[in-house]
């Protein structure tokens, strides 16, 4: 006669379990955005170093984005018209959280945390790095290329948003670049990470192509994207057992900027 009173007990247990790993999600959500915002106060010489060279970068590409735009409209009709559909399809905000929250959902309700864990860094990544990016976009006001006006005309200070006066930073190319590096920390094939980056880097490329945003709007959100993923991560290494990252990474980045070189070096 007990029998269903245990059932009861249990299928209580399993829903405050699901309950309590639930809002010990949310808050690292909420705790692992502060803490990316909180980075450039504890950031140390090589930390500032890669900010200078994403920002001298920048401002590099920011000299030519009227050239390379003129360049690029030399071959848009060869690119495919479906990767055109997933690129401004895959890196809108809704999209981006209906597949962050249904990696979350997944793990959460199959009890696996490495999975949840990576909804967690994949939800507050995007969450940091959207918010920062529609403050930014009224900040700056920068003309997109599909407005008529050169790289170098902006309508600053709104606190609406002014279409075609909103293209600095990239949304697409940074919550796009977000989810592919967040997800590709969790294989250690370097082709497999290659792979994925590729796919992230779509959405940007294709906002590049149909006159949304400048060569350096994409540039500075992907690099800007990784700076935001990496410092979230190291937060959730101290609040999951399951890490991404031991004490010897697997892969390690540093920004190069010099007379004759830009980018992003990679060490597997």
């Amino acid at each position: 006669m007990a029998l269903p009173v245990v059932g009861q007990d249990f299928q209580s247990t399993k829903d405050k379990t699901l309950w309590n790993d639930f809002t010990y999600d949310v808050g690292n959500i909420f705790g692992g955005v502060g803490y990316a915002y909180s980075r450039p106060f504890h950031w140390k010489g090589n930390d500032w170093a890669n900010f200078g060279y994403l920002t001298g970068g920048t401002l590099l590409l920011f000299t030519v984005d009227d050239e390379l735009n003129d360049w690029k409209n030399g071959f848009r009709e060869d690119i495919p018209d479906f990767v055109i559909d997933y690129g401004h399809e895959y890196g809108s905000p809704e999209n981006n959280y209906m597949l962050t929250g249904g990696v979350y959902l997944a793990g959460l309700f199959t009890k696996n945390e490495k999975l949840r864990r990576t909804g967690v860094l994949l939800i507050s990544s995007a969450t940091a790095g959207g918010f920062l990016q529609q403050v930014s976009k009224r900040i700056i006001g920068r003309a997109r290329p599909k407005s008529g006006a050169s790289s170098s005309t902006f309508d600053p200070l709104h606190l609406d948003r002014v279409y075609d006066y909103d293209s600095f930073p990239s949304g697409h190319a940074m919550l796009a670049f977000s989810n592919a590096y967040a997800i590709a920390k969790q294989f250690k094939n370097p082709w497999v990470k290659a792979g994925i980056y590729t796919v992230g880097l779509v959405p940007g490329f294709v906002r590049v192509m149909d006159d949304f945003h400048w060569i350096s709007d994409v540039a500075f959100s992907t690099v800007l994207s990784i700076f935001i993923v990496e410092s979230i991560d190291r937060y959730l290494d101290s609040k999951y057992d399951e890490k991404y990252n031991d004490s010897q990474k697997k892969l390690s980045w540093n920004l190069s900027f010099g007379p004759n070189t830009m980018g992003v070096s990679l060490r597997f």
